[in-house]
């Protein structure tokens, strides 16, 4: 088969009925891959939770000829069967090959795995195979997490303002189910309201702190320090909390050296930044900040917020002051780094 790009993922799972006996769903969205890897079961079999038509393997627990026995053992009472194989630490290699070599036609093989390179040996023998198919499940980007919030919304006769929908985006995105998990409470707390707004999603999906603390991150990685300033102030007006920006800030300082190494060894900026909290939203600053700092830069910036975040929580009295140096001093290396950048 050949390889299927995420982006066709959809389209192919809307015609699943005419899909290879064999199907890796694989990546880094274990709710999606889970999400995906059960709708392809119900295609193929009437009811799920009859054991006869349907078997859970884990891959652990897998001898080395169970799988293409299972797979081509006949249903008790007819139909069709199907087997979900969920991968674990033990290599299943050897069985997903032997089965590939001799597929049964009455049954369907779905395989759940994690994230698997492009060398991945149980990747490229599903790839290779004329029998097999594998599908990469990847985070939802701005367009499908849009999509998925509308969806649920709707599904619970429920709209949404465009300014709900823009910071759910902001919020969602890691994990498919953990985003349907949280679209669900949403909805169940705004029944009967007809719309969700803004309000809705600050008092369920996130507090306004998380929020307060992301634009300060930004600004402070960002080098705008008059603007941090004002937004700090701003915080400390609205009770934020002390001590929930620097710890804020050191996640953030973690998830942009993740992205910078990745840049470094060839990566592209979306590869690099998808997994980023709350990217969709905040893509502009952290794109910003990327430009500006280097991985050294940033684990040196790491140090320093981590040593504030003991400090504010051993001087709980402090903690204000010390949240605020420690993000005055981040912005000014900011500041710094990015006029020589202009001067260069």
């Amino acid at each position: 088969m050949v390889a299927i790009k995420a982006a066709e993922v959809e389209n192919f799972l809307a015609r699943a009925d005419r899909a290879p006996p064999v199907i890796l769903v694989y990546g880094p969205d274990a709710g999606l891959v889970h999400e995906r890897a059960e709708a392809l079961i119900r295609n193929w079999v009437e009811d799920p939770s009859d054991p006869f038509a349907l078997v859970r393997l884990e891959g652990d627990e897998l001898e080395s000829t169970r799988l293409i026995e299972e797979a081509n053992t006949i249903p008790l009472f007819g139909g069709r069967r199907a087997v979900w194989l969920k991968g674990g630490g033990r290599n299943v290699v050897p069985a997903v090959e032997a089965l590939i070599a001799s597929p049964s036609p009455d049954c369907r093989v779905v395989i759940e795995a994690g994230e698997l390179r492009a060398n991945s040996p149980l990747r490229v023998a599903c790839e290779q195979a004329k029998d097999a198919i594998a599908l990469p499940c990847y985070p939802d980007d701005e367009e499908q997490l849009l999509r998925l919030i509308e969806s649920e919304m709707r599904g619970s006769a429920l709209s949404i303002s465009q300014e709900a929908s823009a910071a759910l985006v902001s919020l969602l995105g890691g994990d498919r189910l953990a985003s349907r998990q949280e679209l669900a409470k949403l909805a169940l707390f705004a029944r009967g309201k007809g719309q969700v707004g803004l309000g809705d999603i600050i008092a369920v999906v996130s507090d306004a702190s998380a929020l307060e603390a992301d634009d300060l991150v930004d600004a402070a990685f960002a080098g705008h320090s008059g603007e941090l300033e004002v937004k700090f102030g701003r915080a400390r007006t609205a009770g934020i909390a002390a001590g929930t920006v620097v710890f804020a800030a050191v996640r953030h300082a973690a998830q942009l050296h993740k992205a910078r190494l990745a840049i470094e060894r060839g990566a592209s900026s979306w590869e690099a930044t998808k997994g980023i909290f709350g990217y969709f939203k905040r893509k502009d600053a952290i794109n910003a900040a990327l430009r500006i700092w280097t991985s050294a830069r940033l684990e040196r910036a790491m140090t320093q917020l981590a040593e504030a975040a003991l400090e504010s929580r051993r001087q709980s009295a402090l903690a204000a002051v010390i949240e605020q140096r420690a993000l005055l001093a981040l912005a000014a290396n900011a500041g710094e780094r990015s006029g020589a950048r202009r001067r260069s």
